[in-house]
C-alpha cells in the first residue's frame, strides 16, 4: 500500500498534535504540520527546557513545556520524536496520561523496538501506529528543521496485527500530507531494510572517520586538508546524532549484524581481488554498483 500528495486540504486532521522531543525531525513535523493545516494546535514536550524556549522563540510549537503532562493534555495525536533506547521510559511515561481514542506514533528507525516497548505500556483505545520517515540531515535540535524536509521522501508505516483501520488512515493522510509516499511494512521486514540501507551506511561511515582521527597528526591534518568529496560525505553521514545512533545500534542490533557479516564477506572478497590484481573481478563489481545508483537518480532519491 502507498499513497502520495503535496496537496493541501483545508480541513485539519487534528486538533492538537503533541510531539515529544523537538529535535530535527520533531521540528520539521512541527513546522510542516502547521504550515500546511494539518493540525489545529502543536505543541511539544521535550526534558530540555532550552530545547522548549528555542521552540517558542522559533514559533513552531502553540506551547512548550518540559511537563508530559501538561503537553498531552487534549492531544488526539501523540508523535514520539525521541531516541529509540527512550521508548520504554517514554511509553510508560505516558500511557496513563493518554485519553481513549487518542493516536500515539513515532519517527524512530527501528521499529520492532517502537512495537516492545511502547505498545505495552498504551491503555485500551490508544492505537499504535508506528512510523520512520526516511529523512533527515546530520544536523540536530529545533533550530535545525524546516517544513519540507518530508517531501519526496518515504514514509514506512509499521502497524502491529489488527491495529485500527481508522487510526492507520490518519497517520498516512499526515504523511502524505507533509509530501511523503507513504509504505505498510511489517516491522521485522522494516528493520532489515534499513540495516542495508541506512544503518550500515552509518556505521561503515562512522568508522572510517574514526580511522582518520586516529592517524598520526601530521597524517590527520592532511587528511582534513585534502578531503576528496567520498570522504566529506562520510564525515557528513558521521556528524549525526550520537545518542540517536548508538540506540539505533542496539535496538537493532541482530539485522545490523547480519548484513554487517555480508559486507565484511563481500570486502574480504575484494581485498583478495585487490591483492591478486584482478581487474576483470573489480571492474564487474564496480559496474554493478553503478547501475545502483541509477536507479537510485531515477526513483528520484538522490
Amino acid at each position: 500500500m502507498s499513497t502520495a500528495s503535496t496537496d493541501t486540504v483545508s480541513a485539519p486532521l487534528f486538533d492538537r498534535v503533541a510531539i515529544i522531543g523537538i529535535g530535527l525531525i520533531g521540528s520539521s513535523l512541527a513546522r510542516a504540520l502547521a504550515e500546511y493545516g494539518i493540525a489545529r494546535q502543536v505543541v511539544c514536550a521535550d526534558r530540555s527546557a532550552d530545547a522548549c524556549a528555542k521552540a517558542l522563540e522559533l514559533g513552531i510549537v502553540a506551547e512548550a513545556s518540559t511537563d508530559l503532562a501538561a503537553a498531552l493534555a487534549g492531544a488526539d495525536l501523540v508523535v514520539l520524536a525521541t531516541p529509540v533506547g527512550s521508548y520504554a521510559a517514554v511509553g510508560e511515561a505516558i500511557g496513563p496520561l493518554l485519553k481513549p481514542g487518542t493516536i500515539v506514533t513515532d519517527v524512530g528507525s527501528v521499529k520492532q523496538a517502537a512495537l516492545r516497548d511502547i505498545g505495552p505500556h498504551l491503555p485500551d483505545g490508544v492505537p499504535l501506529i508506528p512510523g520512520h520517515p526516511v529523512a533527515g540531515t546530520e544536523h540536530s535540535g529545533p533550530e535545525a528543521g524546516f517544513a519540507t524536509l518530508f517531501q519526496g521522501r518515504w514514509c514506512i508505516l509499521t502497524p502491529p496485527p489488527g491495529a485500527d483501520r481508522q487510526a492507520l488512515e490518519r497517520v498516512t493522510e499526515l504523511w502524505r500530507r507533509v509530501g511523503s509516499t507513504v509504505e505498510i511494512m511489517e516491522a521485522s521486514h522494516h528493520d532489515r531494510v534499513l540495516a542495508i540501507t541506512s544503518h550500515l551506511p552509518h556505521l561503515i561511515a562512522y568508522t572510517i572517520v574514526g580511522t582518520a582521527s586516529d592517524l598520526e597528526e601530521d597524517t590527520k591534518s592532511e587528511v582534513i586538508k585534502f578531503s576528496a568529496g567520498g570522504f566529506r560525505d562520510f564525515t557528513r553521514i558521521a556528524a549525526s546524532d550520537p545518542v540517536m545512533w548508538r540506540d539505533i545500534f542496539l535496538n537493532n542490533r541482530e539485522a545490523v549484524l547480519e548484513i554487517l557479516q555480508r559486507f565484511t564477506e563481500d570486502l574480504t572478497a575484494l581485498q583478495r581481488s585487490i591483492r591478486w590484481g584482478e581487474g576483470e573481478q573489480l571492474q564487474d563489481h564496480f559496474t554493478k554498483t553503478r547501475a545502483v545508483r541509477r536507479g537510485i537518480i531515477d526513483a528520484k532519491q538522490a
